[in-house]
């Protein structure tokens, strides 16, 4: 044990502060928040997240922690389970076209495992799974991806039109089953829609950062030279794929103008739903306080995937760069005594479900492929944690035309879903970043010490020869690690 450690567990039993009850889990997630949307990240000097930067303050802040795969419904399904895509079965987002990727019903999950073990389980906002939720005593989702005004939400099997503005529906949800089991252990997973676009704010917000000028990324105007799969995804362009989500768009702009107009409007209204998620979020950490529940409650806050905010000139996610790979988490348990911790190791959204699960007092199922994390919030992180990441995007056109995971290789083989970013996979450690798209042998790597903004693909540089190779043998023992050789 470290020295760290040792006061803290010296602290804990002094003051009498050791847990003594199974704590509460108040599980938090957005739909495609990035580290620079949350301010106590320090990336951002226009939003400000007061309630969601209180969690960190209050508890510990995780610096490095990615997704298995940058999209929705898979990201979803790994929280849930542990697990990455090729085992829980949820490769994209193919819910609107019957269901044809499905969770595997045999795998636990952590609501499923609380519920067993007496806990009070409830489900508010967004699902985005083909199936019902299961493992739920109360549950309230939005169809599909639903909307912003009026939504429809699904109460336990029942539809019915809900008025008012989405944000702030799931946060009444929310309390509604707080002060229904505020006696009983409970765990509250509450899914935001967002700021998922189309970024619509509450009419409340409208007005917000309108005197702003957005500074614009450094790589805002990037041409994607060195990459080449990225070269081909026109249609993240800003410019050319979301000029039909303002019909006020002002005509006979150029290019780089409307580009910059695009731009402008998309990030303030990303920010303006942000504020909706904080003020509302703020509502449900006040309910913890006022019933005393705050000591006894982990409450855990990230999102489901990154997002390109104007970065190479994208919106969207999907990639292995950066923006799209990394996403924020805050984690707070005021029983274990950790507090304004700034955790630098690298941890992924397959750890989430054991973590809860631990916290819990409960043993962690050996399905699940990811790792508590309470040891890195204890001062005590094992001398094997992970040094690398393993990463692995699948484009699910193959399975909406009915075919094999291999159609990729048929020359005449038509993308449905948008963006065109080919199925891969890639290993990130401390300094590198590589990324191998299978079905066209196209290898890239970056050195991200050298080089943050992933630019310079330097893969095949006889410079990085030994790197590259070490790196490929890395990826290929993770494959082995996570079983994803099918």
């Amino acid at each position: 044990m470290n020295r760290r450690a040792f006061l803290l567990a010296a602290g804990l039993a002094a003051c009498g502060r050791a847990p003594s009850r199974r704590p509460n889990i108040l599980f938090v997630m957005t739909d495609d928040q990035t580290v620079l949307e949350m301010s106590c990240y320090g990336r951002n000097t226009i939003l400000k997240t007061p309630h969601m930067d209180r969690i960190a303050a209050e508890g510990a802040r995780f610096d490095n922690c990615f997704v298995t795969n940058s999209l929705c419904a898979p990201s979803r399904a790994t929280v849930l389970t542990g697990c990455y895509s090729h085992v829980h079965g949820i490769y994209g987002n193919s819910e609107k076209r019957d269901a044809i990727e499905t969770l595997d019903p045999s795998l636990p999950t952590f609501p499923k495992l609380l519920r067993e073990a007496g806990y009070r389980t409830g489900l508010m906002g967004k699902w985005h799974l083909p199936q019902n939720p299961a493992g739920f005593d109360d549950w309230r989702i939005l169809p599909g991806q639903g909307v912003y005004f009026d939504p429809d939400f699904i109460v336990n099997g029942e539809r019915r039109k809900v008025p008012g503005y989405a944000t702030d529906i799931t946060t009444d949800f929310a309390l509604e089953f707080l002060s229904v089991h505020a006696a009983a252990p409970w765990c509250l997973v509450y899914q935001h829609k967002s700021p998922h676009r189309p970024f619509t704010p509450a009419p409340r917000h409208a007005d917000l950062f309108g005197d702003v000028e957005v500074p614009y990324p450094e790589t805002f105007n990037d041409d994607h030279g060195t990459r080449k799969v990225a070269a081909e995804a026109e249609d993240m362009q800003l410019d050319v794929s979301l000029a039909g989500d303002y019909p006020d768009l002002p005509p006979n702009l150029s290019r780089e103008e409307r580009k910059k107009w695009i731009y402008q409007r998309f990030v303030k209204d990303r920010y303006r739903n942000i504020v909706g998620v904080d003020e509302n979020l703020g509502r449900v950490l006040g309910w913890l306080d006022d019933n005393g529940q705050t000591e006894d409650t982990v409450v855990i806050f990230t999102s489901d995937n990154g997002y390109f905010l104007g970065e190479y000139g994208w919106y969207d996610k999907r990639f292995m760069y950066e923006p799209s790979l990394r996403v924020p988490l805050v984690l707070r348990y005021p029983r274990l005594g950790f507090r304004g911790e700034i955790i630098e190791r690298m941890v992924s959204n397959i750890d989430f479900a054991p973590t809860i699960l631990d916290l819990a007092g409960l043993p962690v199922p050996e399905t699940m492929q990811g790792r508590s994390l309470r040891p890195l919030l204890t001062g005590a992180p094992p001398a094997d944690w992970r040094t690398s990441h393993y990463y692995a995007y699948y484009d699910n056109s193959w399975a909406l035309h009915g075919l094999g995971k291999d159609a990729h290789a048929d020359p005449n083989f038509a993308y449905l879903t948008p963006h065109r970013v080919g199925p891969h996979r890639g290993v990130r450690t401390s300094r590198y970043t590589l990324i191998h798209y299978y079905n066209d042998d196209y290898w890239e790597l970056f050195d991200n010490e050298s080089d943050p903004q992933q630019l310079r693909n330097v893969a095949g540089m006889p410079s990085y020869a030994a790197a590259e190779t070490e790196l490929k043998r890395e990826l290929e023992r993770l494959r082995d690690q996570y079983g994803d050789r099918g």
